[in-house]
């Protein structure tokens, strides 16, 4: 499991970045939980993730932050990246970022992807 922890901070909100090899939902949920087991991103606003499985295809969940694993996912097809979840998680500032929060979502899976270093899971 990789983790980039308090990358990305806006207007109180804070950003990071975790993933690891899944091949299924099943396997998602337990990096989940595995990633929850630190208190920190267990008590995260949301936790969104999308996994390109070769064998079930497409899987994703937004965790409350609508359209965010969506980002996630086109980046994952993009990249061919698959066997892989990527979860990013942000802690909520308090106040709205609009579509500075797709963005956000993008910078931190580009730098996850870019900290991973390329590697076939």
């Amino acid at each position: 499991m990789l983790v980039l922890e308090n990358f990305l901070s806006d207007r109180g909100s804070r950003y990071a970045a975790a993933g690891g090899p899944c091949r299924s939902e099943v396997e998602a949920k337990a990096f989940l939980k595995q990633l929850k087991r630190r208190k920190k991103f267990a008590k995260a606003t949301h936790n969104s993730w999308a996994c390109l499985s070769r064998e079930h295809g497409p899987l994703w969940h937004d965790d409350g932050e609508a359209g965010a694993a969506a980002v996630i996912l086109r980046m994952l097809e993009r990249e061919e990246v698959q066997d892989e979840i990527v979860v990013v998680t942000r802690w909520f500032g308090g106040k709205h970022l609009g579509g500075d929060r797709f963005r956000h979502v993008q910078t931190v899976v580009r730098a996850y992807l870019d900290a991973r270093g390329g590697k076939a899971c």
